[in-house]
This record gives C-alpha cells, sequence and structure tokens, in this order.
C-alpha cells in the first residue's frame, strides 16, 4: 500500500499478537507486517495504575528494536483493566476469569492502552484511557461467555467487540478502540507527529 498520501515512510511493523489490534490498524487502510516474541508483562509494584500500559508497551517496544532496519517504524501496545484501585490483566484460569467478570458486573471500570511508536533512532510513547459501564451479569451468563468466548487473552477477561460488548455494555466514554486494544485516532495522530518532528531529520541525515 502507498502511503505517500499520509506522509508516513516507514515499513510498519507491528508488535502484536492481538487480532483486535491487526484488524484495527489494517481497517484503518494501513499495510504493515507483524513481527512478535514471549512478553514478560510484569511491572513495579509501585507503579501508578495509569502507567502500567504504556510501561509494558515499552518493554515490548525495547525487546523488538533490536530486529528494526533504518526504515522500520515499530508499533507497540498493551491494554489493562484498572477497577476499585486494582489492575486487572489476562485471566490465567476459568476461575479467575469468573472473578473477573463477577467484579466488573454492574460497575464503571476504566481500560487503559499504552502504544510506543519505534524507530532506531526515536521513540515516542502515551497512553489513551477510556471509561466502561457494565450491566449486572449473572452467574449463568458469566459461564456462557467464558465457556463460548474463552476470553483468555484479553485484560478484564472479555472482549468490547463480543457478546459481553454489545449485550452487557450500557455505556462508553471516549474512545471504542482503546478498549479494543489500539487507540486508532491517538495512534493516527501519534504517526502524523512522528513524521513532522522526526523524518525530515532522519532523511537529511542520512544524505
Amino acid at each position: 500500500m502507498d502511503h505517500t498520501h499520509l506522509n508516513i515512510p516507514y515499513r510498519i511493523i507491528l508488535g502484536s499478537k492481538s487480532p483486535r489490534r491487526q484488524e484495527i490498524l489494517k481497517n484503518a487502510g494501513f499495510d504493515f507486517i507483524i513481527r512478535t516474541q514471549d512478553d514478560d508483562e510484569s511491572f513495579p509494584e509501585d507503579m501508578p495504575q495509569q502507567e502500567v500500559a504504556e510501561f509494558l508497551a515499552g518493554k515490548k517496544a525495547d525487546g523488538l528494536k533490536h530486529t528494526l532496519t533504518d526504515k522500520d517504524l515499530l508499533i507497540t501496545a498493551d491494554s489493562v483493566v484498572i477497577i476499585q484501585n486494582t489492575i486487572l490483566n489476562k485471566p490465567e484460569s476459568h476461575n479467575e476469569a469468573i472473578q473477573m467478570l463477577t467484579l466488573l458486573g454492574g460497575q464503571w471500570h476504566t481500560v487503559a492502552t499504552g502504544v510506543c511508536l519505534t524507530t532506531l533512532s526515536h521513540q515516542k510513547s502515551f497512553t489513551s484511557m477510556t471509561q466502561v459501564k457494565m450491566d449486572d451479569v449473572s452467574t449463568e451468563e458469566i459461564e456462557y461467555y467464558i465457556r463460548t468466548f474463552k476470553p483468555f487473552d484479553k485484560a478484564g477477561g472479555y472482549g468490547i467487540q463480543d457478546w459481553i460488548g454489545m449485550c452487557k455494555v450500557s455505556r462508553i466514554e471516549g474512545c471504542y478502540t482503546t478498549v479494543m486494544g489500539l487507540p486508532m485516532r491517538d495512534v493516527y495522530r501519534a504517526l502524523m507527529d512522528f513524521q513532522k518532528k522526526y523524518h525530515i531529520y532522519d532523511s537529511a541525515k542520512s544524505r
């Protein structure tokens, strides 16, 4: 795909296994390749909760930076769910998924998605946050959801784009794609800023 109309003269690499992030970037009109590795999702215990997603996105970028050429721009992202001063990452078991969805039912929660844009010479990162209100969810509905949709690869144990998002989310304040895992409006703006600030300098340096 020709990106000259977007002024993005890089080969875009998405550092994510998430089919949701891949779908968002594709639907936004971008051509890209996928490059992943096993991720370490640990973070300092005393880190402010709103900073965790961006920190993890940066860790993913640091782990893949050695694979880049000077023509590449890497996009990495990570999402966490925050409720009652607790971070919910991906459930590691059926019982943990039940606990998460029980906690989220009938409550507001925050989805924070951190994004990191990386080239060999520059890096830009940010966090996008969206507030989500979920209806009460019965034990039978939780069991149905986990059994049918197996949300073990999703922060908070649910996907906004599937059954629970369509049938049990009553309100969203913020960006929908942030909840899916890639805040595309913010990513697009960051790509434009990245291009304006850095590519002119990089082009001049390479002459």
